[in-house]
């Protein structure tokens, strides 16, 4: 049996709040391929992010830790390895491509600084090596006149551009796995297709695998092989896209699927009024709660679901569903 890339087991991560001690990822698990695509769906306030910054050891230093759980990358126990082993691999072999290019960017630094530095910093280039991978990077990404642009400031460049620059930085030492968190955040659709497309070209010539962060079901239909739904910092649902979307096993997976015009009207055939999500997520104050943290928002709620925590039930291909009304929904 072939080991994956990236094994998360009952995950744990916590953060200290004004009212104590909260569990912002409970008992979260998954595997990741090697260049496989995932992707992590939710609203915002389910955890997905919290989940990626963990992977790379970036919690909020003082209020955040993983509390118990295990990631193991290729091997090795990222829970217990030393700060310094984890800087050599975040960047060169975990990536992260962050929510907002114009506050991630440096704006006193040229995009080809910043490139630049990746590269010497883990691969050991001299300045003027990193400086022509800089120019082949952003070619790679698709900016015209790289040669150029290298020396562009974040501010003369448009959104879009800015997105494809921190692409470039994520993939400047070739990752095994890059994190995409909101890679298309307010984007055009047009330059969000692009950058879908530029994100899968990548992926099929470099063979990294992805892990897509979103809350939005058209992207993870583009993007993604397989999903795990979040809710509450718990995973409500995963499997094969395919699947989730043809036959959701969880309220909250359908709610979120019937918000997409065109999914919805790929599944009926015919034109369909848009539901929504009744209610909000709860604080995070109520995470870790023994019971379905759904239950309020949720038309299939019973007793059952406000007295105890649903295990998760399993299906065909894969699918598996944290719902005590799974088989029904």
């Amino acid at each position: 049996m072939i080991q994956p890339l990236l094994k998360v087991q009952n995950l744990r991560i916590e953060l200290t709040t004004r009212d104590g001690i909260a569990p912002v990822i409970d008992d979260l698990s998954f595997d990741l391929g090697a260049g496989e695509s995932i992707s992590f769906v939710g609203e915002s306030g389910c955890g997905k992010s919290m989940t990626a910054l963990g992977i790379m050891g970036l919690l909020p230093e003082k209020i955040g830790r993983i509390a118990s759980g295990s990631i193991n990358f290729n091997g090795e126990e990222l829970t217990t390895v030393s700060q310094k082993r984890l800087r050599a691999i975040r960047g060169n072999d975990i990536s992260m491509i962050f929510q907002e290019p114009m506050t991630s960017l440096n704006p006193v630094y040229t995009v080809g600084e910043q490139i630049a530095e990746v590269l010497r910093a883990h691969q050991g280039l001299s300045k003027a090596a990193a400086w022509n991978s800089a120019i082949e990077l952003l070619d790679a990404v698709r900016i015209p006149n790289a040669k150029r642009r290298v020396s562009d400031y974040p501010f003369q460049m448009s959104g879009g551009q800015r997105q494809r620059v921190m692409i470039a930085m994520a993939l400047a030492c070739k990752p095994k796995i890059l994190i995409a968190d909101e890679p298309t955040t307010a984007l055009d659709v047009t330059v969000q297709a692009q950058i879908f497309d530029l994100l899968n070209d990548l992926k099929r010539q470099t063979g990294t695998a992805i892990i897509l962060i979103t809350h939005d079901m058209g992207a993870v239909a583009e993007m993604a092989e397989r999903m795990i739904v979040m809710y509450a910092g718990r995973g409500a649902e995963q499997g094969p896209v395919d699947q989730i979307i043809d036959h959701p096993r969880h309220p909250y997976t359908k709610g979120l699927i019937s918000c997409v015009p065109h999914i919805v009207a790929d599944l009926t055939n015919e034109r369909n009024d848009l539901t929504e999500v009744a209610g909000i997520v709860p604080p995070l104050r109520e995470f870790g709660q023994d019971r379905c943290l759904f239950a309020s928002r949720c038309s299939m709620v019973s007793q059952q679901c406000l007295d105890k925590r649903p295990p998760e039930m399993k299906f065909e291909a894969g699918q598996s569903s944290a719902c005590w009304h799974a088989e029904a929904v």
